[in-house]
């Protein structure tokens, strides 16, 4: 297949996204707002070279072949001639459909435009082209040099070659793939784990048992790496927060009903990791 990728958005998703996509070999694009925003997800991007090449799992001239693939922009008409396109901004919808109409328009007729969404149905998304049977939910995990599997998302409308072709760009950066046949909010790993955390959060709000406790349980119980309270801190309560909110309006279905404690921490800014404090103190 042709190898020049585009990345929509240089945060934490974008430029890991766009970080093994270079290493595999593809030109890429990274495209961001702000010169500040590139600079941080080009930096993030050098450093996690750094790193492999340091444990020996990189060697440095590949590390700098794959950084010099990338060419990081705030001009979007710069993604005009990649053959798959992959959004990677906020969980808003509103942003999503500028973007997805901008691309609508710039983008070559062969190319694939894809979605690194985690909550938000690909139908809706796929809504603002004039191209719905070539739009796809790619969702990536963070972080995404380590995290081995990626979610692909059939559209009400996604074709099955863009399907394959998505798929083909996934394996080819080192990703194993499972894929979402009915467009629920969601999807399969997100409903799983939003599920999960919320009741996590209950027992915890309700004091049934301690965040400890809790995460040990699915830890030495389930055989979880990473219980739910610790992993809605990597993650940010905000951002698992947010997403489970969407599932809740999309499906009505009370599992998904985040406690009030939950939104409380949000709230009070105590968000995880990031802040410092979350359900536990980092």
């Amino acid at each position: 297949m042709a190898r020049k990728l585009a990345v929509i958005g240089a945060g934490l998703m974008g430029s890991g996204i766009a970080q093994v996509s270079a290493q595999a070999g593809w030109d890429v694009v990274l495209r961001d707002v702000t010169d500040e925003a590139l600079k941080r997800g080009t930096d993030g991007i050098k450093a996690s070279y750094d790193k492999f090449v340091a444990k020996g799992k990189l060697e440095a001239h590949d590390a700098d072949a794959a950084l010099a693939r990338i060419t990081a922009t705030t001009d979007l008409d710069a993604v005009a001639d990649a053959d798959v396109v992959v959004e990677a901004v906020f969980e808003k919808l509103e942003i999503k459909h500028e973007i997805f109409r901008a691309l609508d328009k710039i983008v070559k007729d062969e190319a694939i435009l894809a979605s690194n969404t985690s909550a938000i149905p690909i139908t809706k998304i796929a809504a603002a082209t004039e191209r719905p049977e070539r739009v796809v939910g790619t969702h990536f995990f963070s972080p995404v040099p380590m995290m081995q599997l990626c979610e692909l998302v059939r559209g009400y409308k996604t074709s099955d070659e863009t399907l394959a072709t998505a798929r083909e760009f996934a394996e080819s950066v080192g990703k194993t793939c499972i894929v979402v046949n009915r467009d629920v909010a969601g999807f399969v790993t997100t409903r799983l784990i939003c599920a999960l955390v919320v009741e996590a959060a209950k027992l915890h709000e309700s004091g049934v048992a301690s965040a400890e406790d809790i995460d040990l349980a699915c830890k030495l119980g389930f055989g979880h790496a990473m219980g739910p309270l610790a992993t809605a801190d990597l993650t940010g309560v905000d951002i698992l927060l947010h997403a489970t909110s969407n599932i809740y309006t999309e499906s009505q279905d009370e599992k998904f009903a985040a406690p009030e404690s939950m939104r409380r921490m949000v709230d009070a800014g105590d968000i995880g990791r990031k802040s410092g404090q979350g359900f536990y103190k980092h």
